[in-house]
């Protein structure tokens, strides 16, 4: 099954629509790191994390596991690790996966620039819970935990998610 994730913040899986938050700069098909762009194209859900002192696992097909607070993932271009998860503490550039706000207490781990990362064309790109008002995100795409929830029952092994841009079926 594919997620249809489209530019004006609406996402559909099955028969669910739901608004969605995306990156302040919008959709792009030319993803930079640090441009806080979410990237167009089809890219297939790996995994879920879940932080287990606030959000029971959640119902999915998905492989899923707990995060603590040694998780983080790195967004380092140069780094060999660039755009993988890693323990912390970390000597480069990450992003804390264990966070004082709820925005990561389920993540989706998204197949982008990951097989193998490219240096530079964007890291951390997940599927997880929006912030209040569904404020922009930094390149990911947002949901009301409710709603991820509920998309994520959806999800298994295969599925993937597309995030068009406008004017591109949209």
């Amino acid at each position: 099954m594919d997620i249809d994730v489209f530019p004006n913040g609406r996402l559909v899986c099955g028969d669910v629509a739901v608004r969605c938050a995306l990156g302040a700069t919008g959709v792009t098909r030319s993803k930079r790191e640090g441009d806080k762009a979410t990237p167009a194209g089809r890219f297939p859900l790996r995994r879920v994390l879940f932080r287990p002192d606030r959000i029971a696992p959640p119902a999915t097909a998905l492989p899923a596991d707990p995060i603590g607070p040694q998780d983080g993932w790195c967004d380092a271009p140069a780094d060999p690790q660039y755009n993988r998860p890693v323990s912390l503490p970390y000597p480069a550039s990450h992003e804390r996966l264990w966070r004082e706000d709820h925005v990561y207490d389920i993540v989706v781990i998204l197949g982008y620039n990951d097989a193998p990362p490219v240096a530079g064309k964007g890291s951390a790109i997940f599927m997880h819970v929006a912030r209040p008002g569904y404020a922009p995100t930094e390149g990911c795409v947002a949901l009301a935990l409710p709603d991820l929830e509920t998309v994520l029952a959806r999800c298994g092994p295969g599925d993937s998610i597309r995030i068009h841009v406008a004017g591109a079926g949209s």
